[in-house]
């Protein structure tokens, strides 16, 4: 694919949570790259050293990534996706190093389809921080660094 890694952010940006509020797109760019810039576990090793392309494309990590699940064609996918100026503008905004304040150090985020977030996930690698719109957001515990 031949996207630069600003396209490919703004593209999963706007896939993962364009429709909730700059906050909510804000939240699903930091975890990105707080991914990329993990010092430790599996996203320091994935990402080897700064590489959102790896990140995003990690298997199983990002819905909007699959074309196809359980065989069923996936429009919403970051092909499909045709980012706008707020988009771009948020990838901007965290590839140059700025973080929602309450997110710490969140390195997953999943919409649970409930009122309630899980206190961890997954498993007991990450527990919650909070909730911004639809997403439930999580810090690593130490385990993750075992990862």
């Amino acid at each position: 694919m031949a996207y630069s890694d600003r396209e490919l952010l703004a593209r999963l940006i706007q896939c993962e949570a364009g429709g909730e509020g700059d906050n909510g797109m804000r939240g699903v760019a930091s975890v990105v790259m707080n991914r990329v810039y993990a010092t430790g576990g599996e996203y320091a090793r994935v990402s080897r050293g700064g590489s959102i392309r790896n990140i995003i494309f990690q298997p199983n990590q990002f819905t909007c990534v699959k074309e196809y699940i359980n065989g069923v064609y996936n429009s919403q996918n970051i092909y499909n996706m045709n980012p706008t100026d707020e988009h771009y503008y948020i990838a901007d905004w965290a590839i140059a190093g700025n973080r929602l304040y309450n997110l710490g150090e969140a390195l997953w985020f999943f919409n649970p389809y409930s009122p309630t977030c899980p206190s961890n996930f997954p498993t007991r690698v990450g527990y919650f921080i909070v909730r911004i719109s639809e997403h439930c957001f999580y810090n690593p515990t130490s385990a993750y660094f075992r990862t």
